[in-house]
């Protein structure tokens, strides 16, 4: 798992230098609109200052309440009122991908400051994020084989163990499809298929967010419209608050150790601040209407969609709904399915100014 906190970084890397070095592309920009009153270097300053502060505040909370929370037992991951909370987060992330970061991708990639030949020819936003959605299951579906093999190797190791040296011992399956066995064989014994998933899910969901929150930022920093900047900086406080509480519940299923948990609150935390702060700094090079911007950004930000929409369908709201504690209950099925709607509505509605 360490392996994949790195992959993070030079992800984030990547985009830096991305950004950076197409941000100076010398192709011709669109004409700017120069008697926008809105436009204020000097006021937008404190405001995306005040922006990074109010963001890394509510980001924090917003992932670290679900994992604070453990010792309440209604909030218990075994409880109905966790499912119906995820449920809602899990709304918020799927309208995220289809109702913020989709239409701003397909804005940026058929703006008129692109040539018409080939990105008004060709619907670049849904191929890539149908790519992009099919390289998430690759990865998914890949890292749980890894996984589980490994596993499956630790265990076998550790039933060559138990039999040696204590016949008392209860035997470990390699096959450890049991969530309860990472609690009752101790750290040598098998782990449990369940629990791998949900650590493959939350990586997969924390690498798709964190790709999408740094462009979020990127756009902040470098803009000095302070009519926008205000009702944004307010909307992705909500956004990361939610949105960080579906991450948080999926970290509490994935039971990691206490450094792999602060990691991934750090990350997650940091990226929207970071991406503000890298579009403070490239302000005055990096033009958001510059064709070599509206392709880069475009480009991730249909990725990012692609991802976040199968985490959300698939590996979250799926993988609730067709478990065995909701088809169970047809009352709790329906109490989540109100949930999803009003976290994927709560955020449809904020696509109005963010």
């Amino acid at each position: 798992m360490a392996a994949c906190n790195t992959n993070i970084l030079k992800l984030v890397s990547i985009i830096f230098f991305l950004t950076s070095f197409f941000s100076t592309g010398t192709l011709a920009q669109c004409k700017e609109e120069t008697n926008n009153s809105c436009n204020n270097k000097t006021k937008a300053l404190p405001l995306k200052l005040i922006g990074i502060a109010s963001i890394l505040i509510t980001s924090i909370i917003g992932v670290s309440l679900p994992l604070v929370t453990r010792s309440v037992p209604a909030l218990s991951p075994d409880r109905s009122l966790f499912i119906i909370i995820k449920a809602f987060a899990s709304g918020i992330i799927l309208a995220t991908g289809f109702m913020h970061v989709l239409p701003d991708s397909f804005g940026m990639l058929r703006s008129s400051c692109l040539a018409e030949n080939p990105w008004h020819k060709f619907p670049f936003t849904g191929f890539v994020a149908m790519l992009s959605a099919i390289f998430t299951l690759m990865v998914d579906s890949m890292a749980t084989s890894m996984y589980t093999k490994t596993n499956n190797s630790v265990s076998a190791e550790a039933d060559k163990v138990v039999v040696a040296g204590d016949h008392e011992m209860p035997v470990v399956e390699s096959g450890g499809g049991h969530f309860h066995g990472h609690h009752q064989h101790g750290q040598r014994g098998s782990i449990g298929t369940q629990l791998l998933r949900y650590r493959v899910v939350a990586m997969v969901l924390e690498l798709g967010i964190v790709v999408h929150s740094i462009i979020i930022g990127l756009g902040v920093g470098a803009s000095n419209d302070i009519c926008t900047i205000k009702p944004l900086v307010v909307a992705l406080c909500f956004h990361q608050l939610f949105e960080g509480m579906g991450l948080g519940g999926c970290i509490l299923q994935a039971e990691y150790k206490m450094m792999k948990k602060l990691v991934m609150v750090f990350f997650f935390s940091m990226t929207t601040p970071f991406g503000i702060a890298l579009g403070i700094g490239l302000s005055n090079t990096y033009k958001e209407n510059s064709p070599s911007s509206l392709i880069v950004v475009g480009l991730l930000n249909a990725s990012s969609a692609g991802l976040l929409i199968y985490m959300a369908l698939v590996d979250l709201l799926a993988s609730d709904f067709m478990g065995p504690k909701l088809q169970g209950s047809i009352k709790l099925q329906i109490k989540s399915y109100v949930a999803v709607f009003l976290g994927a509505g709560g955020m449809s509605v904020m696509a109005k100014w963010a």
